[in-house]
């Protein structure tokens, strides 16, 4: 790799020449901008960012660290890690993703974030949840985006999971659906508590009794294998001719796959006997159900641009912010 000496050796100049070409082009004479700018552009010079940041370069782009428990190695939240590369770009910072696995050494984790010495930090998780936050990194610039931390005053940008669903209940009680079926994700996880309280909330104001909702948990302590007591479910109240209610409501978009699966098996049309809605939208997925699947956005790109954005305008709050979940509208319901 070429360094700054390579560059000024290149171009006949000295090394002082070459970092105002870098980074005060303004200050040289054309022809010597020229020279410079040739040399990099034939050697492919990259500047040594992590160089600067060490010497406390006050011109230097400024970084957000991404600290990503499983948002950038699953499909389901990937989109909050490209809004925060985007969202830094646009404002002329720099971004990195540092993974953090489920059986890592935390400690050893954060320990390498820090080594690239950012000016702000982004905690992210794959799904609503509660982290405990390293210690090292309470004293910096940090803002979580998709988790919360009760245990600690730091500000937290997640879905308002529990608007979502409330939304999108009023949405098929108003189509004159009456009898839903609801499969949710596992009681232990944040988001079914918010999700099911929505759901009940509608439900009540439409005064329907709570009590008679048909309302299952899923068990995933184990793994997604358990996503097919989706089906024991399904066939507990849909037969070939006979069914007990008039819409699945689904704790995610994977569930609702399966649901599709089973009932379309059973020669059930979808909406027109049954409608389906589910919740998150996955990525690339829900354009691809037939009919296309009535589901909630999960606001992934949304929660990282906010958080990106809090970081780089340096707000102060250390509140919770609920990020809206819109229904999508599509064939299912």
């Amino acid at each position: 790799m070429a360094s700054l000496k390579d560059v000024a050796k290149l171009a006949g100049v000295s090394l002082m020449t070459v970092s105002r070409a870098i980074n005060e082009p303004g200050k040289l004479r054309p022809d010597t901008y020229q020279r410079v700018k040739q040399a990099i552009d034939q050697l492919d010079y990259v500047p040594d960012l992590a160089a600067r940041r060490i010497r406390g370069d006050s011109k230097r782009v400024k970084t957000l660290g991404v600290l990503a428990l499983d948002t950038a190695t699953t499909p389901f939240s990937v989109e909050m890690i490209l809004s925060i590369e985007k969202t830094a770009r646009e404002q002329g910072w720099n971004s990195f993703v540092v993974n953090l696995f489920a059986d890592d050494h935390a400690e050893q984790t954060v320990d390498l974030l820090l080594a690239h010495r950012p000016d702000g930090v982004i905690f992210t998780t794959m799904g609503l949840r509660r982290v405990t936050i390293p210690a090292k990194l309470l004293d910096k610039q940090l803002v979580l985006a998709n988790c919360i931390s009760p245990e600690n005053s730091v500000a937290s940008y997640i879905p308002d999971d529990e608007q979502g669903q409330y939304e999108a209940m009023r949405a098929l009680i108003a189509r004159g659906y009456r009898a839903p079926l609801c499969i949710q994700l596992p009681e232990s996880t944040l988001a079914a508590g918010l999700r099911r309280r929505g759901l009940e909330r509608a439900w009540h104001e439409a005064g329907g009794d709570i009590g008679q909702l048909r309302q299952y948990h899923l068990d995933l302590s184990d793994g997604d294998e358990h996503y097919r007591d989706t089906v024991t479910i399904i066939e507990r109240h849909f037969s070939p001719g006979v069914q007990d209610c008039d819409v699945v409501v689904c704790g995610n978009d994977r569930v609702a796959f399966l649901v599709y699966q089973t009932l379309l098996a059973q020669g059930w049309k979808i909406p027109e006997q049954v409608a389906v809605l589910g919740y998150d939208n996955m990525v690339g997925i829900g354009e691809l159900f037939q009919p296309p699947l009535t589901t909630v956005q999960l606001p992934h790109y949304e929660l990282g641009r906010q958080a990106a954005l809090h970081l780089i305008n340096q707000l102060t709050h250390k509140d919770t912010v609920r990020v809206a979940c819109p229904l999508l509208l599509r064939g299912s319901m």
